[in-house]
């Protein structure tokens, strides 16, 4: 595996592990999005995310 480039690893600091490698957290893994957030990361907000706990919020009608 071919080293990264100081100002890269510079930019992904959060996102590597102990290993130097890029790892997102666990819900974000097989996500086709984007918006992958880090594993360090405690609180997740996604929009494609629904938690089973989540309250839906309703508009009055």
């Amino acid at each position: 595996m071919p080293r990264m480039a100081k100002k890269r690893k510079q930019e992904l600091n959060f996102f590597l592990n102990d290993m130097g490698r890029v790892n997102h957290n666990v819900l974000c893994r097989r996500c086709v999005r984007s918006c992958k957030q880090s594993f360090r990361a405690v609180v997740v907000e996604c929009s494609r995310y629904l938690s089973k706990r989540a309250v839906e919020v309703k508009q009055n009608e």
